[in-house]
């Protein structure tokens, strides 16, 4: 049993008022404990936990204070109950990229746990009869707050209707359509495509060919812009059969690569649009024993943990596909009455796979 005089010590040492020193010890802090301490109101609490914006610093020093003196957790179920919020969010992808969706969470996850959300993660398929209905039953069973749609599904016109049916608020990672239909992150894809084609054009190269991404994503076609206008502005003629049809996936990166160098004349370059695509690419040429870089360069897009295990590693466009997710979950854990969209940087990142073309 704790005495008097211990809990008048512990009460004193941890700056906590009479008495609390034996609460923190026999019973879980609850959210009026910490308002208590701090000070302020538990609706301040609340937003102060929830990462909201326009809580002054002096007021989230005091309720952090009071949340790491108490060792305070917030219960899902009370705020649950007391909010009739689930504080769960549906994270929805149909992507055959492992290191794209693997960053998605990453970023998602993080910006969730700091808010003490939970995510849920719903592969699909959106050629499937059943999209709708799939996701209809994900809100239904989880009670979800809110959705983040990473492409393409953030593009399938019946799946964003049902979401406004149901009034169910949505985040959109890189949408195609509806701009201003719902909250997005994104990056400039034509502008990235841009940069890493002037990049080879700059080393010397004029037969540039491009492995283009699945035909589902809208950022298969900004990217093909975005290469056309750099060879414009360099003043080289756009070749068709310079440019392959792949699915973002290792497969398709091997047989666009082998129908590219198959040609009369096969590039000098080939910029693919996805990392995965370019090892597919890389694989593809050094079984046909072509040089990297002193024969062919490789370039990539989205500098996964993939673009560094190669070899040689990919020169690729930097797409922050975990500050994506992030800027995603932090929109939607706004819970706004307004539209608001967040373009976050690209970056060309040059690496061992590009180089001058020889001769």
């Amino acid at each position: 049993m704790v005495s008097k005089a211990e809990r008048e010590t512990h009460d004193r040492d941890t700056n906590l008022p009479p008495g609390c020193g034996a609460l923190v010890r026999m019973t879980r802090a609850t959210i009026k404990d910490v308002s208590r301490i701090a000070g302020v109101s538990i609706k301040t609490v609340s937003r102060v936990l929830n990462k909201e914006r326009y809580v002054s610093e002096d007021m989230r020093k005091k309720v952090e204070e009071a949340v790491a003196r108490l060792n305070y957790h917030p219960s899902l179920a009370a705020r649950t109950l007391a909010g009739r919020r689930s504080f769960q969010i549906g994270l929805v992808h149909d992507n055959p990229n492992p290191y794209y969706i693997f960053n998605m969470q990453a970023g998602v996850g993080l910006r969730c746990r700091e808010a003490n959300f939970r995510m849920i993660i719903q592969p699909c398929d959106i050629a499937s009869p059943g999209l709708v209905d799939d996701i209809g039953a994900l809100i239904d069973q989880a009670q979800l707050d809110g959705i983040i749609m990473t492409p393409p599904v953030t593009d399938v016109g019946t799946a964003l209707a049902e979401l406004f049916r149901r009034k169910i608020p949505v985040v959109r990672v890189q949408p195609g359509t509806d701009l201003t239909a719902t909250s997005a992150v994104y990056i400039d894809n034509v502008q990235a495509a841009d940069d890493m084609t002037a990049h080879l054009v700059s080393l010397g190269h004029r037969r540039i060919g491009l492995v283009t991404g699945h035909a589902n994503y809208f950022a298969s076609g900004q990217r093909l812009t975005g290469y056309r206008q750099a060879l414009q502005r360099a003043g080289i003629g756009f070749d068709a059969a310079l440019v392959h049809p792949g699915q973002f996936d290792f497969r398709s990166g091997i047989a666009a690569a082998k129908a590219l160098l198959a040609l009369p004349e096969p590039p000098t370059a080939i910029f693919a649009s996805s990392d995965e695509m370019a090892a597919g690419v890389l694989t593809a040429a050094h079984r046909m024993g072509i040089s990297v870089p002193d024969q062919l360069s490789v370039a990539g897009f989205d500098d996964t943990d993939l673009a560094q295990v190669v070899w040689p590693a990919l020169t690729t466009i930097r797409q922050p596909i975990r500050d994506l997710g992030y800027a995603a979950a932090d929109l939607l854990l706004e819970f706004g009455e307004t539209i608001e969209r967040r373009q976050l940087p690209h970056e060309l990142i040059v690496r061992g796979s590009t180089a001058a073309p020889k001769g």
